[in-house]
């Protein structure tokens, strides 16, 4: 694309290779995330992108949740965008759906769907490989 800056040409191709992030997605991604090293690890990535609950503990007891404004909204919305996009263009993507709904959480499948793509994106940008297919299905 010619709006992203030539240096960070190959982690935008990086991205595109995830099916559902397109131009404007990767676009996104690439500049919301900032620096791969300020979300080492997927979990960092999903935090960051608000794909998981935040919760409250005290001695060792949850008393809820809290913090639903941490982390960039952007990415969320970018991670939610893949995930149906990601649902749409693959047939793949439907059997992993549907697995994902057995769960006993059956209502929050598309999220968990948009944490997975984003733990994915968080592991293109560390290891610089393009995305395997095959590797995705098997979580």
């Amino acid at each position: 694309m010619n709006t992203a800056k030539p240096h960070e040409a190959h982690p935008l191709s990086l991205l595109q290779t995830i099916p559902g992030i397109g131009n404007i997605l990767s676009l996104v991604v690439l500049y919301a995330m900032h620096q791969s090293d300020r979300v080492p690890s997927g979990q960092a990535c999903a935090s960051d992108g608000r794909l998981v609950t935040c919760r409250k503990a005290s001695g060792g007891n949850r008393v809820g949740t809290s913090g639903t404004k941490i982390g960039h909204a952007p990415l969320t919305w970018a991670f939610s965008a893949a995930a149906t996009l990601f649902l749409r263009n693959t047939p793949q993507g439907q059997k992993l759906l549907s697995r994902l709904e057995q769960k006993p959480d059956q209502g929050k499948a598309l999220s968990l769907l948009a944490h997975t793509l984003g733990r994915a994106v968080s592991d293109r940008r560390k290891r610089t490989t393009a995305f395997a297919m095959h590797l995705f299905l098997r979580t």
